[in-house]
């Protein structure tokens, strides 16, 4: 058999002793398990490379800076800027583990910047509005109503996240305190409880009872509590409390990080009550609601009341 005069890109391949992309994935998820990355990160990585090579028909070990360009154009003409950002993050974590493991020869995300973005205004809730959503709770004397009461005050306390609190098991209540363990970046951390919430809490659990599971919210039917359907329930209740803002655990989330904020607790401590990794976001939350903290040191400054 004769052969032709050019290589194959295979052939190539082979010579140059590059690997395909399953090769490449197989390398890269593997390390992702040996970090143990939670498995809706590595899932999140695996959306990102499918929807990526959609765009860009060809191997991801294959691209160049260009392509990675390419990419971003296109993108712009059907995705939001934080929708793309996510998905150029994915990539350059794929491409820092092949060029540090020495697997591609260029890394093409080296001179890529995540986009600029408009930084959005940041909703929370005020008292009126954390009131109503409580009185409209109410109305309904079940248990379901008296437990998503419990829920709404925990994440109005301690600002978990979802996923943190439908992590929640019953033995890792201890008073005042709980213990997350089902974090994001999967160092465990105390939150703290007010009187109110504690005892609402202690009442909850009394009324909860001995079930199957050790989750500490549960369904009516005794059965775990499923994250989709507390967001589904206090998007309800927002309805039901005429809110025009979007009631979330997240907007509890950012409602806790500014009442703190106002009150005078430093970046740091909110950093860690927040479980966050970087205090960049935390600062965002100071340099947001910096007049808020303005107003409250004018009220109560250190100096003020003082005849000098």
């Amino acid at each position: 058999m004769k052969r032709r005069g050019e290589l194959t890109e295979e052939e190539l391949r082979i010579i140059k002793k590059k690997i395909t992309d399953d090769e490449a994935f197989d390398k890269f998820f593997k390390d992702c398990y040996i970090k143990n990355l939670r498995p809706a990160t590595i899932e999140y990585y695996k959306n990102e490379f499918h929807g990526a090579k959609k765009i860009i028909k060809k191997q991801l070990v294959d691209w160049e800076q260009k392509d990675i360009e390419d990419l971003i154009l296109q993108s712009k003409q059907i995705m939001k800027v934080t929708t793309i950002n996510t998905r150029l993050r994915a990539l350059r974590a794929f491409y820092n583990y092949l060029y540090k493991n020495k697997l591609t020869e260029k890394n093409p995300m080296k001179n890529i910047k995540l986009l600029r973005d408009r930084q959005k205004t940041i909703e929370t809730l005020d008292n009126q509005e954390i009131e109503k959503l409580i009185k409209t709770i109410r109305k309904n004397k079940m248990f379901i109503n008296f437990r998503d009461e419990v829920i709404l005050l925990i994440l109005l306390d301690t600002g978990v996240r979802l996923s943190e609190l439908v992590g929640i098991n019953v033995e890792d209540v201890r008073g005042n305190k709980i213990i997350i363990r089902k974090t994001k970046n999967l160092f465990e951390r105390t939150v703290y409880l007010s009187e109110t919430t504690q005892g609402q809490l202690e009442r909850y659990i009394k009324i909860r009872g001995e079930v199957e599971t050790n989750k500490l919210f549960i369904s009516q039917d005794n059965k775990e509590l499923n994250p989709h359907s507390i967001q589904t329930r206090l998007t309800k209740y927002g309805k039901e409390a005429k809110i025009n803002k979007r009631v979330s655990p997240h907007t509890f989330r950012h409602t806790m990080a500014k009442r703190m904020i106002v009150s005078g607790v430093d970046a740091f401590s909110l950093m860690h009550l927040l479980g966050h990794t970087d205090i960049t976001v935390t600062k965002r939350y100071v340099n947001l609601w910096g007049q808020d903290l303005e107003k409250k040191h004018r009220l109560h400054g250190a100096l003020r009341g003082l005849n000098l």
